[in-house]
C-alpha cells in the first residue's frame, strides 16, 4: 500500500507539473498571441496610413496637374481674347486713319514728312514710296527735294505717309503713318491693363 501511495503521490507531483506546464504554455500562448496581434494591428496601422498618404499624395498630384492645365488653357483663352482686342482696336485705328488721310490736314502733314526727310537727305538722290491714293501729291512732294527724286506708289504703304530711301547714305526714313500706328501696338499692349498673368 505504501507503494500505492507513492505512486498515486507521485503521479499526483506529475499532474501537477503538466497542469503547471500547461498553465504556463497558455499563459505563453496567450501573451504570444496578444503580441503578434499588436504587431499585426501596428503593421495594419502603418500599412492604412501609408495607403492613405500615398493616395491623397497621388489625388493632390492630380488635382494640381489639373489646376496647371486650367490655368494654362485660361491664360492661353486670355491671351487670345487680348491678341482679338487689340487686333479689333488696331484695325479700327487702321480705319479711322484711312479716313484722315482724305482731310486737307492729311495732306499738309503729308508734305511735312517730305520736308522733313528732304532735310535728312540733303542734295542726295533718293526713292520715296506712297500709298496709291496719295500719288496725286507726287509733284509737291518731289519739288521739295533738292536731290534727283524719284515718288513711286509703294502696297506696303497702306494708310499713308512717305517712305524715303537714300541709296548714297544708306538710310530708310519712314515717315508712313502705317510705321507709326504699328509702333504703338507694344505701347498699348503694355499700358492698356489686357496683360495675361
Amino acid at each position: 500500500m505504501e507503494n500505492t501511495v507513492k505512486t498515486d503521490n507521485f503521479l499526483n507531483a506529475i499532474k501537477k507539473y503538466a497542469d503547471e506546464q500547461r498553465n504556463a504554455m497558455r499563459i505563453e500562448v496567450e501573451q504570444l498571441k496578444e503580441e503578434k496581434l499588436r504587431e499585426a494591428e501596428q503593421k495594419a496601422k502603418y500599412d492604412s496610413e501609408k495607403l492613405i498618404k500615398d493616395r491623397l499624395e497621388a489625388k493632390k498630384n492630380e488635382e494640381t496637374s489639373k489646376l496647371a492645365k486650367m490655368t494654362q488653357d485660361g491664360q492661353k483663352k486670355l491671351f487670345l481674347k487680348r491678341a482679338e482686342m487689340a487686333d479689333n482696336i488696331f484695325k479700327k485705328a487702321e480705319e479711322k486713319l484711312i479716313e484722315y488721310t482724305k482731310t486737307s490736314e492729311y495732306s499738309e502733314k503729308l508734305l511735312q514728312s517730305a520736308k522733313n526727310i528732304s532735310a535728312l537727305f540733303g542734295t542726295e538722290s533718293c526713292i520715296l514710296y506712297i500709298n496709291e491714293r496719295d500719288i496725286a501729291f507726287a509733284d509737291k512732294i518731289k519739288a521739295l527735294f533738292s536731290g534727283e527724286t524719284e515718288v513711286l506708289s509703294d502696297n506696303s504703304v497702306k494708310i499713308g505717309g512717305i517712305k524715303g530711301f537714300c541709296k548714297a547714305m544708306c538710310i530708310v526714313a519712314d515717315e508712313t503713318l502705317d510705321s507709326k500706328l504699328s509702333a504703338q501696338k507694344d505701347w498699348f499692349i503694355e499700358n492698356s491693363g489686357l496683360s495675361v498673368l
